[in-house]
């Protein structure tokens, strides 16, 4: 029995390698008309007269991966794709939240982001050659359950921040989080645990 060849970063698409979690060109026509897609779907939600809740809901519904029944998302939201984005039940985004979702970002229920926060998924190379070649990756963030991130914060990529956690105002959080905490500063450290019985 043969098996056929698996295809090799060299035989994929720019879009194939961001997909697969790989380098990419952040430039290429396909990843830049996928980011535009989505910048037309924001620009569109925005422009929802926000007494029309039932059409601002269709929209956003659209533009998300997956969303629980009850979802609030705020004027100013921007995002890099929307189908990467997955968010559970009773879900609040607050005014200007961008999520820089290249890679899935996984947010569980009963999550609050504050205005101003910046999710990112998405990093370059260190080295200036990298950089010119305008070369992204993608890394996954996950938040569980009952997470409140503060005004300003910055999540970076690859953090997984667990359940039952406060992000205070600014915060820019650059490793993972453990359940039952509040983080903060710049990068974000553990300021004190909190009591999951509570």
């Amino acid at each position: 029995m043969t098996r056929e060849p698996q295809e090799t970063a060299a035989t994929m698409t720019e879009l194939e390698k961001l997909d697969a979690g790989l380098e990419y060109c952040f430039d290429d026509a396909e990843v830049a008309a996928r980011k535009q897609a989505a910048l037309i779907a924001c620009r569109e939600l925005d422009a929802i007269d926000p007494r029309e809740a039932e059409a601002r809901d269709t929209a956003l519904r659209a533009l998300l991966g997956s969303c629980g029944e009850v979802i609030d998302v705020q004027p100013g939201f921007r995002c890099d794709h929307g189908a990467n984005i997955h968010v559970g039940e009773n879900f609040l985004a607050n005014y200007d939240v961008t999520i820089l979702d290249i890679a899935p970002v996984r947010i569980g229920d009963h999550c609050m982001i504050g205005p101003g926060t910046v999710i990112s998924t998405v990093g370059h190379p260190l080295t200036a050659a990298g950089r010119r070649a305008h070369i992204g990756l993608g890394q996954s963030v996950t938040l569980g359950d009952d997470v409140w991130i503060g005004a300003h914060c910055t999540i970076l990529p690859g953090v997984t921040i667990g359940s039952d956690v406060v992000i205070a105002a600014g915060a820019v959080v650059t490793k993972d989080v453990p359940d039952h905490c509040v983080v903060g500063g710049v990068p974000a450290t553990v300021l004190k645990h909190l009591d999951p019985s509570a």
